[in-house]
């Protein structure tokens, strides 16, 4: 098939990181697999590519595709890198585990632990029903990875069967933090934005 001309080819160096391929993307950014040498070890690496208003040159960066949507790219941008290091904050078996994050070629990348598996959604349309002892082996971390959320005053508001991934050991590992807001005393207008219907 024919590569997407937004993603980066393979061996291309990001940071101290050599893409070997790609393992998805959606709307807001490109998430690859890559190899980080010193540390002998394969990473994920996710880098914000807004599709709809950037874009890809030849020389590797990333651009607005009009100056109309420059501030929201750099909206974007800031959002995505507090993600990461909201994320970088936390240490829990059910979340993603940061490594580094930095910004190149006119955008930022993520670099995190490389989970192997695939999402509930995933597992649910492949397997069917699920029975409830094994539901209960899934949600009981993500919602002990969510306590520790919500005791440093984090909402994650977007908790739902695509950002729950069922590690190959079983294991469940909570995704996305991109629509995450720190609730500081009794502000509520942040938490009006984002909302996934049926789960929040």
């Amino acid at each position: 098939a024919q590569q997407n001309l937004n993603q980066l080819a393979v061996g291309t160096v990001l940071g101290d990181f050599r893409i070997s391929g790609v393992v998805g993307e959606g709307g807001f950014g490109i998430v690859y697999l890559a190899y980080e040498s010193a540390l002998d070890r394969t990473v994920a690496i996710k880098e914000y590519l807004p599709s709809s208003i950037a874009g890809r040159t030849g020389d590797q960066s990333v651009h607005v595709r009009s100056q109309l949507n420059a501030d929201a790219f750099a909206s974007g941008l800031r959002n995505f890198l507090r993600e990461a290091q909201m994320l970088a904050r936390f240490s829990h078996p059910a979340m993603v585990e940061v490594h580094r994050v930095w910004e190149q070629n006119g955008t930022a990348y993520m670099a995190m632990r490389y989970y192997a598996g695939r999402t509930l959604r995933e597992a649910r349309l492949a397997d069917g029903e699920i029975d409830e002892a094994s539901m209960r082996r899934v949600l009981e971390p993500v919602l002990d990875a969510l306590t520790l959320l919500h005791a440093q005053n984090v909402i994650h508001r977007d908790v739902s069967p695509d950002n729950i991934l069922i590690r190959d050991n079983g294991a469940p590992v909570l995704l996305d933090l991109g629509a995450a807001r720190l609730v500081v005393g009794g502000m509520t207008q942040a938490l009006t934005t984002v909302l996934k219907p049926g789960y929040a």
